[in-house]
C-alpha cells in the first residue's frame, strides 16, 4: 500500500478536515468533488472510498456526542430504518446498471453535480429554512393543529431520500440532512440535530462504503491518505472553530460547493 501512497492525497484529507471543523459541513460534498475535478479519480471510486472515509471518521464524532449526550436515539433510529435498506437498493441498482452498460459514472456524476447545488443552497439558507419552520411549528402549536405523528413518518422517509442520494454520490448527509431536521424538528437543540444526524451517518455510510467495497470502488492506499491527513485536520478546525466569523465562513463554502456542482454538470 505504501508504494501507492500520494502525500496530496493526506494533504486534501487536511484541508478537507480542517473545512469540517470549521463548518460542520460533512466531508462528502467537499471531498469527492476533490477527487473527480481535481485528482481525476472515476466517480465510483471517488465516491466508495470517501463513504468509508466519513464512516471511520464520524465513528469519533458520533462517540463524542454520545458522551455529551446530544444524540436523539429515537430520531436516529427513523432516519436509519429509511436509509439503511434504501441504500442497500440503491447499491444493487448501481452494481446492475455498471454490469449492463458504460452511463454508471455519468449519472454519478450528474447526482454529485445535482447535490452539490442542493447542499450550497442549504449551507447558504440554512438559518432562514429553519427560522421558517419554526415559525409554522409555533403557528400550528397554537392553534392547536400541530400532528405529532407527522414527523415521525417524514424523518423515516427523510432516511430514504438521504440513504438513496449518498450511496450514490456520498453528498446529502450533512447539510441537507441537518437542515431538513431542523425542519422537522424545530424546537429541538442544535447540538442534538448535528449529534443525531452524525450518529445516523455512521450505519448509513459504513453500509454504502461496504457496499461498494464489494463492487470494486474503494481504494485502500486512497482511503489511507485521507485519513492521514484529516484526523489532525478535523482537530485544528474543531479549534479555530470558535474563531472564524460564521457569516464569511458559510458565504465561502456554499460558493465552492455551487462551483463544483455546476463545474461537474457541465
Amino acid at each position: 500500500m505504501l508504494e501507492h501512497f500520494d502525500a496530496l492525497h493526506a494533504v486534501a484529507g487536511l484541508l478537507v478536515g480542517i473545512l469540517v471543523g470549521l463548518t460542520g459541513v460533512g466531508g462528502g460534498s467537499l471531498m469527492t468533488p476533490i477527487l473527480v475535478l481535481i485528482f481525476g479519480i472515476n466517480p465510483g471510486t471517488a465516491v466508495g472510498t470517501d463513504l468509508l472515509f466519513a464512516s471511520l471518521t464520524k465513528i469519533v464524532g458520533s462517540t463524542v456526542h454520545g458522551k455529551r449526550n446530544t444524540i436523539d436515539w429515537p430520531i436516529m433510529a427513523r432516519l436509519a430504518a429509511g436509509s439503511v435498506p434504501a441504500a442497500i437498493v440503491a447499491l444493487v441498482v448501481l452494481s446492475w446498471a455498471g454490469k449492463v452498460g458504460k452511463q454508471t459514472s455519468h449519472t454519478i456524476l450528474l447526482v454529485l453535480g445535482v447535490m452539490l447545488v442542493l447542499t450550497s443552497i442549504a449551507t447558504l439558507f440554512q438559518k432562514r429554512i429553519v427560522a421558517l419552520a419554526r415559525g409554522v411549528e409555533a403557528t400550528q402549536v397554537g392553534q392547536g393543529t400541530a400532528d405529532v405523528a407527522k414527523p415521525v413518518w417524514a424523518t423515516v422517509v427523510l432516511g430514504v431520500v438521504l440513504g438513496v442520494l449518498v450511496s450514490i454520490s456520498s453528498v446529502g448527509a450533512g447539510a441537507i440532512g441537518v437542515t431538513a431536521l431542523l425542519m422537522l424538528y424545530p424546537t429541538l437543540r442544535i447540538s442534538r440535530i448535528v449529534g443525531t444526524d452524525i450518529a445516523h451517518a455512521v450505519p448509513l455510510t459504513l453500509v454504502a462504503g461496504f457496499g461498494h467495497w464489494i463492487i470494486g470502488d474503494v481504494n485502500l492506499a486512497l482511503l489511507a491518505a485521507l485519513l492521514l491527513g484529516s484526523i489532525p485536520g478535523v482537530i485544528v478546525g474543531s479549534l479555530l472553530s470558535t474563531r472564524a466569523p460564521d457569516r464569511i465562513l458559510r458565504p465561502a463554502l456554499a460558493a465552492v460547493l455551487l462551483i463544483s456542482g455546476i463545474k461537474l454538470l457541465s
